[in-house]
C-alpha cells in the first residue's frame, strides 16, 4: 500500500486524474450546451424544428447530418475552451518565467561557453576553461 501511495503522489498523477474528471466535466457541458442551446438556436435561422435530426435519404439509408453538425460544433467549442482556459494562460505563465523548472543543485554554468557542468568540476569538460569552484 505504501508503494501504492508513493506512486500516486509520484509524478503528477493526482493533477492528471483532476484533469481528466474536469475535462469530462467541461466536454458533458459543452455538449449540453451545444444541443440544448446552440442547435435550436440553429435550426429556427434554418427553419427546422431541430437540428440533430436533420438527415438525407438515399437509396433506403439515412445520412444523419444533423448529428455530425451537433458534434463539430461541440468539438469547435471544447477546442475553442482549452486554448482559451489552459494555452493562452500557461503560455502567459511561462513567458513570466512562473513554469520554468528550477535549477539543478547539482550543475552550475560555465561562464566561458555558458554549458552545464556538475558543480565539482574545475574545468569544463566542454571549452576546457578553468572554472572556480563555488
Amino acid at each position: 500500500m505504501k508503494g501504492f501511495a508513493k506512486f500516486l503522489v509520484r509524478g503528477k498523477v493526482v493533477d492528471l486524474a483532476v484533469a481528466v474528471v474536469i475535462g469530462g466535466a467541461a466536454g458533458s457541458f459543452i455538449n449540453s450546451f451545444v444541443s440544448n442551446f446552440f442547435s435550436p438556436l440553429l435550426a429556427s435561422i434554418f427553419g427546422q424544428h431541430e437540428i440533430s435530426r436533420a438527415n438525407i435519404v438515399l437509396n433506403h439509408s439515412s445520412i444523419a447530418y444533423g448529428k455530425f453538425i451537433d458534434s463539430t460544433i461541440s468539438f469547435f467549442l471544447v477546442a475553442v475552451a482549452v486554448y482559451f482556459f489552459v494555452i493562452v494562460p500557461s503560455n502567459r505563465l511561462a513567458a513570466k518565467g512562473v513554469l520554468s523548472e528550477p535549477p539543478d543543485p547539482t550543475l552550475k554554468t560555465c561562464p566561458e561557453c555558458a554549458a552545464e557542468i556538475p558543480k565539482s568540476a574545475r574545468r569544463c569538460m566542454y571549452c576546457t576553461q578553468i572554472v572556480e569552484q563555488s
